[in-house]
């Protein structure tokens, strides 16, 4: 079964009709596309091809591509964005993707549109198909291919050039309405990708539009570290485009529950399109506001190509800086966590120790249907307030869980992260295992007091369904309170996933 799930939650919008490509940034609204691309794949990514066999390749993707511009723009689509790695796929080496790469110039130095302008540079064909496919349909693309760039001829010392005399890049490109290369964005933070080099140095990449204003270029593993993404924010950059190949790891980080945890943290727009694989476990796209999240997420065996997202949502106020965690600000406490530590509650009985998400986790189980409970790992502690609905014929076992550190498997990054999950079975040993399904409803508070402003909040329900917390509540000294009652489904995961950046080198 697919889910195309739309979530909206206090703003409500009415339309009389919409509007075309000559709005201006006074409205209030736009339209976004994000395409989930099942990508047609290299079946021999090792061996190297010629350009003109990996040209042909690519088309079949493109052709793809072609078809969905169509159907994004008959939707009024403003936007349309396209996944990492969706026209050449994944798993080359460095040399066997030769035949796939294209040097893209850079927008800041060259005003270019390959549709009109096609000769103008060599062996740009993809580039050209790219640009044409926004000025026939009218809308701005995004897309994400490999690109090389030379060596300068006098380099900076700083910076290295590969043996082989030039960088070979993961690079997200945006064409204007009218075919114009706007932006181009080299991807920083690489996640075992033999084929590309890591940019000399993070590239801070935005640009403009006549119907919603900047955005800002990430890919995919980039979300989850300060360079480009939290200076972006820190710019003022408040929609944020996400084109990724990601592969789902519940319990903390499957692609919509992150994605939408982002959004809600940082108090930004994320048009987030994935890669659809069913080996390597990667679908979940979506349209996200701070109030809204339209999304879809396969389930296991869906025989589906792919998926197409459109949504009409909000221009974000350029002039609200995003806030470090994106919640709302109050004075409000709910009953628990006063002292001045949480570490100084006594702490709740029979705590164990589990990995979750290769982290060792402190966990206390939830033994009632009701309870107020605290879990500590060292000085950091989460508390959770709550209340149980177990379903008739159902039994099952949750546990409120605790970790301050640094994650170390499939990369590197400090983290502080409050997290009540559903255990995969009924022993202690089996929580913080990988589940899809639950039954159980919780009305909850959860709470911990942070050493960051950066904590991005989730509630994952079965069935890969999100619900948006009812209250959110961050105070100045680090303490963020997550509310949500009247669960439609039963609790996966509820997360306080805090990222401490400033910790990552140590």
């Amino acid at each position: 079964m697919l889910l195309h799930v739309t979530l909206t939650v206090v703003w409500t919008f009415t339309f009389t009709q919409g509007f075309g490509h000559t709005s201006n940034i006074l409205d209030s609204t736009y339209i976004a596309a994000v395409y989930e691309h099942r990508v047609i794949l290299n079946p021999d990514p090792l061996t190297p091809l010629s350009r003109s066999n990996a040209l042909r390749h690519m088309q079949r993707n493109l052709d793809i591509y072609e078809e969905q511009a169509a159907l994004a723009a008959q939707q009024g689509a403003h936007i349309l964005v396209f996944p990492e790695d969706g026209l050449h796929g994944f798993n080359f080496s460095r040399s066997s993707i030769s035949g796939y790469l294209e040097t893209i110039p850079d927008p800041e130095e060259e005003h270019w549109n390959p549709c009109t302008e096609h000769s103008r540079f060599n062996n740009t064909e993809v580039l050209r198909q790219l640009s044409c496919m926004a000025r026939r349909h009218n809308l701005y693309v995004v897309a994400n291919m490999a690109d090389l760039q030379p060596c300068p001829l006098m380099p900076d010392p700083a910076t290295s050039c590969p043996s082989d005399g030039h960088w070979q890049f993961n690079t997200n490109v945006v064409f204007r309405s009218d075919g114009l290369l706007v932006a181009r964005y080299h991807k920083h933070n690489l996640y075992f990708e033999g084929a590309f080099d890591t940019p000399p140095q993070p590239e801070i990449v935005t640009f403009d539009t006549p119907f919603a204003g900047r955005f800002g270029l990430i890919t995919c593993f980039d979300i989850l570290f300060h360079e480009p993404t939290i200076t972006l924010l820190e710019r003022g950059v408040r929609q944020l485009i996400f084109p990724t190949a990601w592969m789902n790891q519940l319990p903390l980080l499957d692609t919509i529950q992150f994605q939408r945890a982002v959004s809600l943290g940082a108090n930004a727009t994320l048009l987030a399109a994935n890669v659809r694989n069913d080996r390597l476990i990667m679908t979940g796209s979506g349209i996200y506001t701070p109030l809204t999240a339209s999304y879809h997420h396969a389930q296991r065996g869906d025989p589906e190509e792919g998926r197409l997202i459109v949504a009409r949502i909000p221009v974000l106020d350029p002039g609200v800086a995003a806030e470090g965690s994106g919640v709302k600000r109050g004075a409000t406490d709910f009953g628990f966590c006063q002292q001045d530590s949480c570490a100084s509650s006594p702490p709740s009985s029979s705590t164990f120790t589990s990995s979750m998400m290769h982290d060792p986790f402190t966990f206390v189980l939830l033994n009632d249907t009701n309870g107020d409970l605290e879990v500590c790992d060292g000085s950091f502690c989460c508390r959770l307030q709550f209340q149980g609905f177990p379903q008739r014929g159902s039994k099952e076992l949750y546990a409120l869980g605790a970790f301050a550190g640094t994650h170390t498997v499939n990369g590197r990054y400090a983290v502080q992260v409050c997290a009540v999950v559903r255990c995969a079975g009924l022993e202690a040993s089996s929580c913080g295992q990988e589940v899809e399904e639950a039954a159980t409803k919780l009305t909850f508070t959860l709470e911990g007091r942070f050493g960051t402003k950066y904590v991005y909040p989730s509630v994952l329900v079965s069935g890969y369904i999100l619900e948006q917390p009812e209250h959110m509540v961050k105070t100045g000294d680090g303490k963020v309170t997550m509310m949500h009652s009247n669960m439609a489904g039963g609790l996966v995961t509820a997360c306080l996933y805090g990222r401490v950046y400033h910790l990552d080198n140590q």
